[in-house]
């Protein structure tokens, strides 16, 4: 346990922040396991608008330092490639 009122605080400030990024990875991750279920579907209009929240929420994420921009990137064009596979483009 800590001893000093800094490593108390830091304790509370690393339990604050450690709940907002998790709400941030976990939205992204679900925004994206949406979009590839609708794509899968087979429902363009609904798959369009799926991925367009999915890649918002990774943008968000990356935006905030919670995952790296090229780790965002890569899932955004992992999903665009499995919409243009799907819809031919």
């Amino acid at each position: 346990m800590a001893n000093t009122k800094s490593a108390l605080k830091n304790i509370r400030k690393n339990q604050k922040r450690r709940l907002r990024n998790q709400m941030f990875r976990s939205r992204a991750r679900t925004m994206v396991k949406k979009a590839r279920l609708a794509i899968l579907s087979g429902q363009k209009e609904a798959a369009l608008e799926a991925v367009r929240l999915a890649y918002s929420a990774l943008d968000k994420a990356a935006e905030k330092g919670i995952i790296h921009k090229n780790n965002a990137a890569r899932r955004k064009a992992r999903l665009m490639q499995l919409f243009n596979r799907t819809f031919g483009g």
